[in-house]
C-alpha cells in the first residue's frame, strides 16, 4: 500500500498526574528528517520520540509537538514549618494578656500567617513520564499513518490509470512501427519511379534503403523495456514496503525509453503518442515526489 509523505495525527490523553498532547505532522523530503518541540524540562524526550517514530516512518520531514500539563500540586511536597508555627503561637499567647485578648488561636488563623508552609517540587520519574508520552504518541502515530495511507490510495489509483494509458500507447506504437517502415518503402519506390520513369528500378536497392530506415527507426527494444518497467511499477505500488525511492528511479527509466522512442520515430502519429506519454510520466513523477 502506498503512503503519502504528507500527514497529520493528534492525540490527547489524561493521566493521574498530568495531561499529554502529542501532534505529528510531516511534508515530503528525500530522507527521514525529525524535529521535536517539547517543554524545556522534558528535552530528554526528543531522542526517544525520534527513535520511536523512526521505526514507523522511513521518509518525510517530520515535526512532533509535545504539550504536558501537570495537575497543580501533584508534583509538590508540602510540609508545615513547625518552628515558625510555634514561634507565632508563643508570640501571640505572650502578647494576649497585654492587649486583653482571649486565647482563641485557631488553625484557620495559623495557616494565614507567612512562611507557615514549605513547598518543595518533587523530582519526576522520567521513565514514567516517557511511558505516558509514548502511549499518547503511538495513538497520534496511528492517526498520522491512517491519513498517509488514505492519501496513498488516491495516489495509487491515479498512477495506475496513467500506467494503463502509457501501456496502451506502447501497444499502438508496436502496431504502428512496422507500418511506418512499409509506408516508407512504398514512398521510396514511388519516388524512384517518378524520377527514372520507365527505366529498370533496382529492387534490391529499394529494399536495402528500407532495411536501413527500419533499423534506424526500430523501437522494439524500447517497447520491450517499457512493458517491463510498467510491470515493475505495478508490482511496487502494490507493495507494503516504502517504495518512493525505487519509483523515483523507475520513472526516470520510463522517461528515458520514451525519449529514445520519440527520437527514433519520424511518424507524426507516434510523435503525438510520445508527447502524451511524456506528459503522463511527468504527472506520475509529481505524485512520486510525495510517496514514502
Amino acid at each position: 500500500m502506498l503512503r503519502s509523505m504528507t500527514g497529520f495525527g493528534r492525540e490527547r490523553r489524561a493521566f493521574e498526574e498530568r495531561e499529554v498532547l502529542v501532534e505529528i505532522r510531516s511534508v515530503n523530503h528525500r530522507f527521514y528528517e525529525f524535529s521535536a518541540r517539547t517543554p524545556r524540562a522534558y528535552g530528554y524526550l526528543d531522542e526517544k520520540l525520534k527513535s520511536l517514530l523512526g521505526g514507523k516512518i522511513s521518509r518525510g520531514k517530520v515535526e512532533v509537538s509535545v504539550y504536558i500539563y501537570n495537575k497543580e500540586g501533584v508534583n509538590a511536597n508540602i510540609t508545615v514549618n513547625r518552628e515558625i508555627a510555634h514561634g507565632y503561637i508563643d508570640a501571640l499567647r505572650a502578647a494576649a494578656p497585654e492587649f486583653g485578648l482571649g486565647d482563641d488561636i485557631a488553625l484557620s488563623t495559623i495557616i494565614r500567617l507567612p512562611d507557615i508552609f514549605t513547598v518543595v517540587k518533587t523530582q519526576e520519574d522520567e521513565e514514567h513520564v516517557w511511558e505516558q508520552v509514548k502511549e499518547t504518541a503511538l495513538a497520534a502515530l496511528d492517526r498520522f499513518i491512517e491519513m498517509r495511507e488514505t492519501e496513498g490510495v488516491k495516489m495509487h489509483d491515479d498512477i495506475s490509470g496513467r500506467l494503463d494509458y502509457i501501456e496502451k500507447a506502447v501497444g499502438v506504437i508496436e502496431d504502428r512501427s512496422p507500418k511506418v517502415t512499409a509506408a516508407y518503402r512504398e514512398k521510396l519506390y514511388n519516388k524512384i519511379c517518378e524520377i527514372v520513369g520507365d527505366r529498370n528500378i533496382d529492387e534490391s536497392r529499394v529494399l536495402t534503403e528500407a532495411a536501413i530506415f527500419s533499423e534506424k527507426t526500430a523501437v522494439d527494444e524500447e517497447t520491450v523495456r517499457l512493458h517491463s518497467h510498467i510491470n515493475q511499477f505495478r508490482d511496487l505500488i502494490e507493495s507494503n514496503e516504502p517504495v518512493g525511492r525505487k519509483l523515483d528511479f523507475l520513472v526516470q527509466e520510463l522517461n528515458r525509453e520514451v525519449n529514445t522512442t520519440g527520437s527514433k520515430c519520424l511518424d507524426l502519429d507516434i510523435t503525438k503518442l510520445v508527447v502524451d506519454m511524456k506528459s503522463e510520466i511527468e504527472k506520475i513523477r509529481e505524485q512520486i515526489q510525495n510517496i514514502e
